[in-house]
């Protein structure tokens, strides 16, 4: 599986709780077909590649009660390609 991380940061909360706070996002551009709903779904996390029009993550990590994470969850279940994974 493939993953990008553009924004090249983790998100962690102020306190450091860690991974059992957080999400991780990831997506498989292999199987991205470049449908755009992760993009319109949670504009924060995903994006498309300008060229290829492929999926690019721009968050890996997100705080489990950010809105966002539920964005993010939502555009995983509505990937036609079942591109994306959230864990």
């Amino acid at each position: 599986m493939t993953t990008e991380d553009l924004a090249g940061v983790e998100d962690r909360e102020p306190n450091g709780s860690g991974a059992e706070s957080e999400v991780e996002v990831r997506v498989d551009r292999e199987l991205c077909i470049g449908a755009g709903m992760c993009t319109l779904t949670a504009p924060e996390v995903f994006d498309q590649d300008d060229e290829d029009g492929l999926v690019q993550l721009l968050r890996t990590r997100l705080p489990r009660t950010d809105p966002d994470s539920e964005a993010a969850h939502d555009a995983a279940g509505l990937c036609p390609a079942e591109a994306i994974s959230i864990g």
